[in-house]
């Protein structure tokens, strides 16, 4: 009943307010007459208002003695009574003399003009991220920034990786802090080993589940714009949380008038066939070449079998009047049991166990307001279906904001959102042999090329038993290493739902003119449950896991804000405040032990022995900080800023959990000394200096014990295997950084350019100590890692006509790595071991992070070295490095182009070098399963007949004289090919890339048409392309943004998922 009345008092609120209005529309031009796009049209004195389209027309609702504020960054302000707004009404806005007016919102949420500040920051608005649709609005931010990289993979949902200028902590988070509204938001990844006690084995590429990344939650619909604080400078007020750097998402508010958007569009997702594995279609199943001989007919004689028990495809040669018993010989629902089928590559490959994705996305938001205050509320549903079978995910969003102004001095205000995301057949990742869960283990590793998918298809669905193409043998009908993979998916399949409440309420009080105080209380929470299957009948032990999940964090924020004008050309301004922030994790995990009693029931009760002990965890952290910042600008020219912050954290020892971080920043606008330049529009030298840091990871200070299974009904401890440490101190990074800023031309010229260093101590690392002590490892500050580099964006205005214009935005970046010292003497630190394949992750000093090492060719002349037997030579160290994940610069370059009210813009990304180990091609040519292990040989032979018949192949290379090689030597499972007479250094790719991005094209309904139509303020009309095009890539088979996910161990593939093109059609309607 509540909710009745509350619902009928906004409609009456709402009607009474529209009544008193009316509509204004007109159309805004610059001085040339050519229209202006997104010119803010605001109402003097409140938040209503709206902007611009693409062809300069604005509609806006207001009353005879409102006054509408024109604005535009490199335009003046320009201010007309509403009463004189009518039909035909057209205003020319005038170009101001520079971009010092142009408003960035900086830390803490405080918005700052650009010439006051004297540190790194970009910012892109919320329709150029919403109106791509990406996945999430952190993949939207892809090739957009300089200084930025996003790491993902293909998985349905999977987690992302938002990293500004390097990999700075060794073992700790190196994510970025998103602030949304003023308010930490947790983004902590959602991958997660099926054991339950984190990712440590996932994060090493063997099998579980990516169930997301937190920030995901967000709506892109509901952003208004996103600022990037890159450097220490910019952060330093967010103390140990913004150490990584911070984005800062603005959401969209209430404004004056009554306003509806819906949003609606699908998208359709079809298969990269460049980064799915090419088979090759002249030999099928056996490690070698031979057939099981069994007497399959009942005539007496043996019959020809195919090698059922091998995941390899270095069998017996094609061929079409060759008939043999193959796995659905022993099928006894399928049709051809106990038949011979001619023995040929399958009609239908691997490939076509992909279905076409398809997401459709609904939004609806409502604003309002008046003088007294306004109001948002909205609605968003996401649905989308994944490209493997029985994979969805499905997101409902709702959310609320109201400010309310009790006077002229005091306004009050609350925000909320509630996010429900419910997933199934979310993808296995990494290699996942026990139990199939990632398909694509088998599908790029280990595979029968005369295995046809849609016969697996048929008969999983026949009877929904693992009837798979790997038994054990014609007499042993049980799978041997694979599942049939429809079995995989229907069976032995993830659920998961996520609950989530973020919000807000605040009270700002105007002091004076000058003077602000805002105080705010915020929540953010959300509840888990994942639950995980495998069924009785699989090649692992069948099981069930449950894992319940819970986070909750609590902010409490005071700010005092001081902007005054202490004379005409100096403006002080000072902020002062404090901080305080409680969190509190929770898991506990439970499985089934030893298998289920009954297949599809899926309970720890169906447990066959009592189940496993539980695993609970809770963490609590609590940090204390206050704060304070001082900006004196001069004549709009000189600009001097300093900051200092104090946070005291619960993670930390007593004694140093109280630590500082200060800032210095120096800006000079020097565009008025050169004023009789007219073509120099704009010009900024900047510079900085600061230290942020980080605390510890929750429970490393003091030792505790270790739960284990009970003895009989006594509960057992023992000691943990880490010695925790009571003298850890906080890690830091001290920071520099100097930049410049101009444009030219009225502006048509944009050039920002910009050198950092930071250098990141006291790493907080476990070190390996002997095991005499009782321990593995110890927990210590130790380590200096070092980042450098520069960043750099352009833009561009190449033409701009009435009716046409071209606007590009280039960015690009380059960051340096080194790791310049670790503990005591030590010379390695391995971050990641135990990798299929015999690879190690490294922390090397003197080198970038994240080195990979094995086993490399010996070289001469820079040439591989063969031996005798014409294989290749060996290094004797099987820790030799191998490979640099780090790459040498990201870039991407942004093109937008409008004709009247059609618009067209697309973006190229791009990655030079960044190398990575491919499990796939070290286990896919070691099985025989790509092109590159058959064809002929330069005699015109198989290559897999034997020498001494003319086959064979000849490694490239050089004998140790030099020569070059001219031996033939057998291409047989495990020589030519072999993973142990081939170094991993052969499978060691180079990772750049150049891909077609995004590419949208909208056509916007013209303003004339809209009036007759009167429901409409405004209607688009979308098509949006995602990864159209990879133009260039070196890795094959794959695509080289596929990692291990959105950790810090990168460099490194594993059963990788083929890429998707996406192809959205949207509808925008505004009300």
């Amino acid at each position: 009943m509540k909710r009745k009345l509350l619902l009928f008092f906004l409609l009456i609120c709402v009607t009474s307010l529209h009544a008193q209005e009316k509509p204004r529309s007109g159309l805004v031009t610059d001085e040339a007459g050519m229209p202006l796009e997104r010119v803010s049209v605001q109402i003097k004195g409140s938040t209503g208002g709206g902007f611009t389209d693409a062809a300069g027309a604005f509609r806006v609702q207001a009353k005879d003695n409102d006054v509408l504020v024109f604005s535009m960054i490199g335009y003046n302000r320009t201010e007309v009574p509403a009463r004189n707004v009518g039909a035909g009404f057209s205003l020319k806005l005038p170009k101001s003399e520079s971009q010092l007016t142009e408003v960035v919102v900086a830390a803490l949420g405080v918005n700052r003009r650009r010439n006051q500040t004297s540190y790194a920051i970009q910012q892109i608005s919320g329709e150029e991220i919403a109106r791509v649709r990406a996945p999430n609005f952190m993949q939207g931010l892809s090739g957009k920034i300089a200084g930025l990289s996003i790491q993902q993979n293909n998985v349905l949902g999977g987690s992302t990786n938002v990293q500004l200028r390097g990999i700075r902590s060794i073992t700790n988070d190196n994510t970025a802090l998103f602030v949304i509204d003023g308010v930490p938001y947790n983004n902590q990844s959602g991958a997660r080993h099926t054991s339950g006690l984190g990712n440590s084995l996932q994060r090493l590429g063997f099998g579980g589940y990516d169930y997301g990344s937190a920030a995901a939650d967000i709506n892109p619909d509901d952003i208004e714009s996103i600022s990037v604080l890159k450097g220490a400078a910019a952060t330093a007020l967010y103390g140990s949380q913004g150490a990584n750097g911070v984005v800062l998402v603005t959401t969209k508010k209430g404004k004056r008038g009554l306003g509806i958007t819906v949003n609606t569009g699908v998208g359709v997702a079809t298969l990269v066939k460049s980064t799915f594995p090419k088979y090759q279609n002249e030999y099928g199943a056996g490690y070698e070449s031979h057939w099981f001989n069994r007497d399959v007919n009942g005539d007496g004689t043996p019959d020809r079998v195919a090698r059922l028990d091998a995941d390899a495809s270095f069998g017996m040669p094609f061929d079409p009047n060759l008939m043999v018993y193959q796995w659905d010989a022993f099928d006894s629902t399928s049709p051809t049991y106990r038949k011979a089928r001619p023995w040929t590559a399958a009609a239908h490959d691997a490939s076509h166990f992909f279905r076409p994705g398809v997401s459709t996305n609904f939004s609806a938001f409502a604003d309002g307001g008046s003088d007294k205050g306004t109001f948002k509320v909205g609605y968003t549903r996401n649905d989308d279906r994944g490209i493997i079978e029985n994979s969805k995910i499905t997101k409902n969003l709702v959310n609320f904001s109201g400010t309310l102004n009790l006077s002229d001095k005091i306004t009050v205000g609350a925000m909320t959102n509630y996010s429900h995301i419910e997933g199934k057949g979310r993808y296995g990742t990494g290699y996942d042999g026990d139990y199939g869960r990632n398909i694509m283990t088998s599908f790029r590793q280990w595979w029968q090329t005369n295995v046809d998918i849609k016969e697996q298809r048929a008969a999983y669905f026949r009877n929904k038993r693992n009837a798979t193409w790997n038994y054990h043998s014609p007499s042993d009908l049980t799978p041997y290493y694979w599942n049939n993979p429809y079995w995989s998916i229907y069976e032995n399949y993830e659920t998961d739902a996520r609950s989530r409440y973020f919000g807000n309420v605040h009270v700002n009080y105007k002091i004076a003119p000058w003077l602000n105080l805002l105080a705010r209380a915020s929540l953010d929470t959300y509840d888990e449950l994942r639950e995980e299957r495998v069924n009785l009948g699989s090649t692992g032990v069948s099981t069930y896991k449950r894992t319940n999940a819970s986070f909750l964090e609590n902010n409490y924020d005071l700010l005092l804000n001081m902007d005054k004008d202490l004379t005409d050309k100096l403006n002080f301004k000072a902020l002062l405040g404090g901080n305080i922030r409680k969190q509190k994790s929770q898991t506990i995990f439970a499985e089934t032990n030893g298998g289920l009693i009954s297949d599809r029931v899926y309970s720890l009760t169906n447990s066959l022995n009592a189940p496993e002990t539980p695993y609970e965890y809770v963490g609590r952290r609590e940090v204390q900080g206050i704060f304070s910042g001082v900006t004196l600008s001069w004549n709009d020219m000189i600009t001097l800023d300093g900051t200092v912050r104090r946070d005291a954290s619960s993670t930390l020892p007593d004694g140093n959990n109280v630590y500082y971080y200060p800032s210095g920043s120096l800006g000079f606008t020097f565009t008025k000394l050169l004023s009789d330049l007219r073509w120099f529009s704009h010009g900024k030298l900047r510079a900085n200096v600061a230290q942020v840091g980080s605390d510890a990871p929750i429970g490393i200070v003091n030792d505790v014990y270790v739960g284990e299974s009970p003895f009989g009904s006594r509960p057992q401890y023992r000691i943990s295997t880490s010695k925790n440490n009571g003298s850890l101190k906080p890690e830091r990074t001290n920071s520099i950084e100097a930049g410049v800023e101009m444009s030219f031309l009225n502006s048509r010229i944009g050039v920002d350019l910009t050198y950092y260093r930071t250098r990141t101590i006291d790493q907080i690392m476990p070190v390996n100590v002997s095991r005499t002590t009782g321990y593995s490892y110890k927990y210590l500050n130790a380590g200096t890692v070092e980042n450098k580099g520069w960043e750099a964006t352009l833009s561009l205005v190449p033409v701009k006509t009435p009716d046409f214009a071209w606007n590009v935005q280039a960015n690009w970046s380059k960051n340096n790595n080194l790791v310049l010292a670790l503990y005591g003497d030590a010379e390695n630190f391995s971050i990641g071991t135990g990798f299929q394949g015999n690879i190690t992750l490294n922390a090397t000093k003197g080198r970038p992070y994240g080195m990979i090492r094995g086993r490399d060719f010996i070289y001469t002349n820079g040439q591989r070295t063969v031996g005798d037997d014409g294989l290749y030579l060996l290094t004797p160290n099987l820790n030799a490095e191998i490979g640099d994940p780090n790459p040498d610069w990201i870039g991407g370059i942004n093109n937008h182009f409008r004709y009247k009210n059609l618009s067209f813009s697309f973006l190229v990304d791009m990655r030079k070098g960044g190398d990575i180990f491919s499990l796939d091609m070290y286990y896919g040519l070691s099985t025989g399963l790509y092109p590159e292990t058959a064809g002929l040989n330069a005699k015109g032979k198989p290559t897999r007949s034997p020498v001494d018949e003319g086959g064979g192949v000849i490694l490239p290379g050089v004998t140790a004289d030099g020569k070059p090689n001219t031996q033939y030597v057998e291409n047989t499972y495990e020589v030519a090919f072999g993973t142990s007479t081939t170094p991993q250094k052969a499978f060691v790719y180079d990772g750049s890339y150049v891909k077609l991005r995004e590419m949208v094209l909208t056509y916007s309904l013209p303003q004339p048409l809209l009036s007759r139509m009167k429901a409409f303020k405004g209607v688009d009309l979308s098509l949006i392309g995602r990864n159209l095009w990879i133009i260039h890539k070196n890795i094959p088979y794959a695509d080289p943004e596929d990692n291990l996910g959105a950790g810090n161990l990168q460099g490194y593939q594993a059963a990788a998922y083929p890429t998707t093109r996406t192809v959205t059609f949207n509808l925008k309607f505004k009300f």
